[in-house]
């Protein structure tokens, strides 16, 4: 393979500071992001707030412990992605190959870019500034190497605003002392796992004997002592060539404890609305369903179960999620809920036999048609007049549909 020039772009408290570019009044101050009911998290904050201890995950009321004179702000999904396809309209001057990591992080090949624009701290420099000046305030630390692993290390090592370039010949000096956290893809477990085998640097991974990591640690051992050795072969996947998607759900974290049954179906049904419409808008179906319940106490659990035939009919994953429910039995009230679907095929077009299913198939074309046109449940089921609402939704990916945004949320840059 020949040498590429790969790219890591990521912005720094992209909410925050999206949020104080609109409102000069937050500038310069502590600010979280959260979400706008009750019982919401900080998403992100700003770099006078995180000064303070202030973290993503926390609740507000921990974050005002830590900082008693934060500034709470709602987050506007709108705004964020809006200014997501700014930037990747920015991105895309430079490379065609632009792939969106999540939405405030993107990889780019500029491998076939450098005799156009210059070298690779040139071009990063060019989007550094494009990015103020059509952007204001916003800034982005960029990582260049060799491999898009490698260019995320990069792109971390100097924030806020920063540019680090890892050349190859430095590469054996920076891995030998490198905690193996350090490394996207090695979160906390697996860091105590390879801990338990005296594994504490990416040195002393990558001089593990492979058969040793793959008793321990199986198909993946292999994969990670080629990351101590900083090796990466994946490409970086344009915008329209993302593999399929292998599961669609959605969950929200309730305004208050609920132990009735009849008010989790309520929400279940929203939520077997929100999959259906993303599983009809993607042209898939699926035959597995997911029904996800967290308890007070935070213990989660899901429970699963397959079906003979695909669907994407929000009213029949409703009845399986249910059904799931209903053979479930509730030890604690339920603080969190989410209904996914797996086991997908795509572009398969399923002909209806009878009148009763022709006639659903068209009413639910009609519900979409018009909530695509006038916004998500501005036509809904009566069940969900009252709560069609709901602040806590969390989408797993928040995937603007033109630029295919992804891994939002909780999903952001997950380590296994």
């Amino acid at each position: 393979m020949n040498k590429r020039t790969i790219m890591h772009s990521d912005m720094n408290a992209f909410f925050a500071s999206v949020e104080q570019q609109i409102n000069p009044a937050l500038r310069g101050k502590p600010i979280a992001v959260i979400g706008s009911h009750e019982r919401t998290v900080v998403t992100t904050s700003s770099y006078e707030a995180r000064a303070y201890g202030v973290k993503t995950g926390m609740t507000k009321y921990e974050a005002k412990q830590l900082c008693p004179h934060i500034i709470l702000v709602a987050g506007n999904t709108n705004r964020y992605t809006d200014t997501c396809r700014r930037l990747v309209e920015i991105y895309q001057q430079y490379t065609p190959i632009v792939e969106v990591y999540s939405i405030d992080e993107v990889f780019l090949d500029i491998t076939g870019s450098i005799l156009l624009f210059g070298d690779a701290e040139t071009i990063a420099r060019k989007i550094k500034q494009d990015i103020r000046e059509r952007l204001g305030r916003l800034t982005c630390s960029i990582g260049i190497a060799h491999n898009k692993l490698l260019a995320k290390l990069a792109s971390d090592m100097k924030k806020p605003d920063g540019l680090v370039i890892i050349n190859q010949e430095d590469l054996k000096k920076l891995l030998e002392q490198l905690p193996v956290k350090e490394l996207c893809g090695i979160g906390s477990r697996l860091e105590n796992h390879l801990a338990a085998l005296g594994i504490k640097t990416c040195g002393e991974l990558g001089r593990t004997p492979i058969h040793l990591l793959k008793n321990r640690f199986g198909v993946i051992g292999e994969q990670l002592k080629l990351m101590a050795q900083g090796i990466d072969d994946s490409p970086v996947i344009p915008m329209g060539q993302e593999p399929n998607a292998r599961s669609v759900g959605h969950s929200m974290t309730l305004d208050k404890d609920v132990s009735d049954v009849e008010t989790l179906e309520q929400h279940i049904l929203q939520l077997s609305e929100m999959v259906g419409r993303r599983l009809r808008r993607g042209g898939y179906m699926g035959r597995t369903i997911a029904l996800t319940l967290r308890y007070s106490d935070f213990t989660t659990f899901t429970k699963q179960c397959s079906i003979g035939t695909h669907m994407n009919s929000s009213l029949d994953i409703y009845i399986v999620a249910k059904d799931i429910l209903n053979t479930i039995r509730l030890q604690k009230s339920i603080r969190l809920v989410g209904v996914s679907v797996c086991n997908l095929i795509k572009n398969i077009a399923q002909i209806p036999l009878f009148n009763a299913d022709r006639s659903k198939q068209s009413a639910t074309r009609a519900m979409d048609d018009i909530n695509d046109r006038y916004g998500d449940f501005c036509i809904t089921w009566g069940a969900l007049i009252e709560r069609y609402h709901h602040k806590g939704v969390i989408s797993p990916s928040w995937r603007p549909d033109s630029v295919k945004c992804v891994n939002f949320s909780e999903q952001k840059n997950k380590k296994v």
